[in-house]
């Protein structure tokens, strides 16, 4: 039976997430034996296997995203350890967006069959994840309630450990990834967590946590080269007061205690007050669309420059609390909803708000520019990520796990199959080079293997050189192919536009006369 299927549901009467395959496979054995995390050091997993990660994650993640903009890194405290909690609607891309964005190393819990999948499993053991059972997977059979609350009791008092010590963490209250256009319930495992921290920075004399709630927005958080703003909130200081001495001496014993439900609830409900508005806040995403729209034509109209994605982003927050009228909204809710349709925005209208936009000869030739180096290494980007590509599309496109875990796939296949994947070709280039030594002496006119020098250990280099040289040119031909990939969405966009432009623009126009 496929998670979700059985119409379970919690002790709210509420249908329990749909479960992924992988997520109802539960190895209890080997969650028990996960790794835990050390404290004592910089890194609470392997120093060299994170610093690896997180290069890796860096070089993937950044050309996950066409735009980034990050804002509010100034107010996470240094001298102390933070909880960071934000909506979740992307896969893996929520965390690693905040872990490489954060100044802290981090403390990791996450669902339990992170650290039990093949090739990211070692990469969660690496850094030390601390596994979590959800009460999807308990209420389902996965293990008995007895081994999930010790299972739960150890990652959790690990993480409040880790945070007290001064690390970064970062747990999602919603529970799961979903595709809401806001909140859905959240649960109380982050502020357990986070009190818990308190209570051991009490017992041991280190400055009490921080908790940081976070907005993590995209326009389309599914496709590639989409744009990202993340928004880190103000810090709210995490309060000792109400923290039982009991409490105090189990967490510092290394013994999980539940922090009293009164305070649990209080600091839960602080934090969805501020979190919904982080959110796009509304009933459905045609709201979110329809406010766009107004944001960007009233920009147009009053002749001001396009507006950025965060921008937009905070446009459409201002509305929620200062509506536009309703002829207004109804009309802005049919060009949002054909323009959706159609895989456009609200930047598609052009500037005299009368139809969609041409072609801009200054953009056609930055997109001819960022073409000719994706046509030039075509060769080398089919060699080099034509498996991943292929394997995330293919994954990725029929995941059982809904369109929030799309990213997932696109972000592990780049990064992992990039990792296993290079250095297998480029030895492989680097051998046949050695071999056909002969006939490539004859065609470039001159032999490779001696060019530093004739001594062995000079060909040797060489052969070095020639194998990180691959490496390099396999890296620049996948941000040419992010690059050259923005070309091509845009003349696919302008087809698009030229397609639907006559039947958007007299909306357009009432629209533009609705708002003068």
């Amino acid at each position: 039976m496929k998670g979700g299927e059985d119409g379970a549901r919690d002790h709210n009467g509420e249908l329990l997430p749909i479960l992924s395959e992988s997520a109802t496979k539960m190895n209890y054995e080997r969650l028990v034996n996960t790794p835990l995390p050390k404290f004592n050091k910089n890194y609470p997993g392997s120093p060299f296997f994170m610093e690896v990660g997180y290069f890796c994650l860096r070089r993937t993640w950044k050309n996950q995203f066409r735009t980034l903009e990050v804002t509010g890194i100034e107010k996470i405290p240094l001298d102390r350890g933070t909880m960071c909690s934000a909506w979740h609607t992307n896969g893996l891309i929520d965390p690693t967006s905040i872990f490489l964005t954060h100044p802290k190393k981090f403390v990791v819990g996450g669902r339990h069959d992170l650290v039990t999948r093949p090739i990211l499993g070692f990469w969660a053991r690496k850094f030390a994840v601390q596994p979590v059972v959800r009460k999807a997977e308990l209420l389902r059979g996965g293990c008995s309630e007895e081994e999930a609350n010790y299972l739960n009791g150890r990652s959790l008092l690990n993480l409040a450990t880790g945070i007290s010590h001064g690390f970064g963490c970062a747990l999602f209250p919603e529970g799961t990834s979903h595709s809401e256009s806001h909140l859905i319930r959240i649960k109380t495992g982050p502020f357990r967590t986070v009190l818990a921290a308190a209570a051991h920075a009490k017992a041991s004399g280190t400055n009490s946590p921080a908790l940081i709630p976070i907005g993590l927005h995209f326009r389309t958080r599914h496709l590639f080269r989409t744009d990202c703003w993340i928004e880190y909130g103000d810090p709210i200081q995490v309060s000792d007061d109400d923290l039982p001495e009991d409490l105090v001496q189990a967490v510092k014993n290394g013994e999980w205690m539940e922090p009293p439900s009164e305070v649990v609830v209080k600091l839960r409900d602080t934090i969805e007050e501020i979190l919904s508005p982080m959110t796009p806040n509304r009933a459905t995403f045609s709201e979110v669309y329809r406010d766009g729209v107004i944001a960007h034509v009233e920009r147009k109209i009053s002749g001001g420059p396009n507006l950025t994605w965060r921008e937009e982003v905070l446009a459409v927050r201002e509305m929620k609390n200062n509506p536009r009228p309703a002829e207004v909204q109804e009309v802005a809710t049919k060009i949002g909803d054909a323009l959706d349709e159609a895989r456009l925005d609200a930047r598609d209208i052009n500037s005299k708000v009368d139809g969609l936009r041409g072609i801009s000869p200054k953009g056609a030739l930055v997109n001819l520019a960022k073409i000719i180096p994706m046509l030039v290494l075509l060769p080398t980007i089919i060699l080099g990520m034509g498996l991943q590509m292929f394997g995330a599309r293919l994954l990725g496109d029929d995941s059982d796990e809904g369109l929030d875990a799309r990213t997932s796939y696109h972000l592990l296949f780049g990064m992992f199959g990039s990792m296993l994947w290079w250095p297998i070709l480029a030895t492989i280039v680097t051998i046949t080079s050695v071999v056909f030594n002969k006939e490539l002496d004859s065609a470039l006119g001159f032999d490779w293997t001696v060019i530093i020098g004739t001594e062995m250990w000079h060909e040797v280099l060489a052969m070095i050189s020639l194998w990180i040289s691959m490496i390099i040119l396999f890296w620049l031909s996948a941000v040419s192919f992010a690059k050259g990939w923005d070309a091509v969405s845009d003349s696919a966009k302008w087809a698009r536009r030229r397609k639907i432009n006559s039947q958007i623009s007299p909306n357009l126009v009432k629209l533009r006369e609705l708002l003068k």
